[in-house]
């Protein structure tokens, strides 16, 4: 790039800490060093002109997790561990709420619902509601998170579903909003955001970091942290980060819809939810794991079929829909359900992997992240 000399002056000179990944994590990053030492000079770097990969692209859960992923988690690991990162997920979302409010995310406490169409899966979750409310109320203080509510498979208009079990804790925010209410914090502190800027190497020196663009133009700094999540394969080649690529649509406003929500379906490979009076659904990734694991943004014929089959047969059998946009986003996932937030040399730093939960637990990572920052 031709940058003049104010160009370079004024965006690139004297940064102390760049932040590659202007999401939910790199954004709360920012602002955490920012807040904690005001006169850091911190710069953002995002390749898109929104964040590139789920940001906005997610459903808008305000979840920490239903009761068949949690069983699921509780089958790999040990209940201290998995209630451990539960824990981070509900403190996540706290902090996310304080610090942008309520109104600026359109947060909506509707509740959530697992809703369940395997017998076996649902007698699972069912033997188990106690313990997982058990371990629940420590991290939330709400005596029963979970319980059965089967009455509302008529209320919701579901068809082919024969049990449910409401998570009472759970919400949904419109993540448009909410990223829009990030940034404008973000910049009212003084940092700044470029957008339209690709990186494609980062060199650690041992004095100082380089950042290196597609098109050549090379800058220093004094730390970077790398917040690209599902991407951070492409800078960091050696992390245990896979692409899962998610796939979602979202109707036309139906003229009356009894749905009220966010649900989970099928392990958490199916989801939807109520945007006013559209249906958002996303999922049908166990369709063609080795296809969705990628870095291209793209929708598939058969996972597509499958969204609009779920949501004439499920979700609104009987009713007339449109389909009136469709998109997908780029998760962060791993064999480890657990986040990376870590040095990856002496002056690179990482926070990556948000295993499909970054809602959740994006704003707590980028603090975490940025405490690594700080303390170096």
């Amino acid at each position: 790039m031709n940058w003049s000399f104010w160009e370079y002056e004024t965006f690139f000179n004297k940064i102390d800490v760049a932040v590659v990944g202007s999401g939910l994590v790199g954004l709360n990053a920012a602002l955490s060093l920012k807040l904690q030492q005001p006169k850091l000079n911190v710069l953002v770097l995002e390749r898109g002109i929104l964040p590139s990969g789920a940001s906005t692209k997610n459903a808008g859960f305000a979840c920490f997790g239903s009761p068949s992923e949690l069983l699921d988690d509780l089958g790999r690991g040990s209940e201290e561990k998995v209630f451990a990162l539960v824990e981070k997920r509900w403190k996540g979302l706290r902090r996310l709420r304080r610090i942008l409010g309520d109104k600026a995310i359109a947060y909506e406490g509707f509740g959530g619902f697992e809703v369940f169409t395997d017998n076996e899966l649902y007698g699972a979750c069912e033997e188990n509601i106690d313990l997982l409310n058990k371990n629940l109320r420590k991290v939330t203080g709400i005596p029963a998170v979970y319980r059965k509510a089967d009455g509302a498979i008529k209320k919701f208009g579901l068809k082919g579903v024969g049990h449910i079990i409401e998570n009472t804790a759970e919400g949904q925010i419109d993540t448009g909003k909410m990223m829009r209410a990030l940034i404008s914090k973000v910049q009212s502190k003084g940092i700044t955001i470029l957008n339209g800027f690709p990186v494609k190497e980062i060199r650690d020196t041992g004095s100082y970091a380089e950042i290196e663009a597609e098109d050549g133009f090379v800058f220093r700094c004094g730390k970077v942290l790398v917040a690209t999540n599902g991407f951070a394969k492409q800078l960091l080649p050696s992390y245990p980060v896979q692409p899962a690529r998610a796939q979602v649509l979202i109707t036309s406003p139906l003229k009356s819809l009894k749905l009220k929500g966010t649900f989970h379906m099928d392990r958490g490979y199916y989801y939807f939810r109520n945007v006013g009076r559209r249906v958002l659904l996303g999922g049908g990734r166990n369709l063609d794991f080795e296809g969705e694991e990628t870095f291209e943004a793209g929708l598939t014929e058969r996972i597509q079929k499958s969204l609009e089959e779920l949501l004439a047969t499920v979700i609104l059998p009987g009713e007339k829909f449109e389909i009136e946009r469709r998109w997908s986003g780029i998760m962060g996932l791993g064999g480890e359900k657990s986040y990376i937030a870590k040095a990856a040399s002496k002056n690179v730093f990482v926070a990556v992997r948000m295993g499909g939960m970054g809602v959740a637990i994006g704003s707590l990572v980028g603090e975490e992240a940025a405490g690594l920052v700080l303390n170096s």
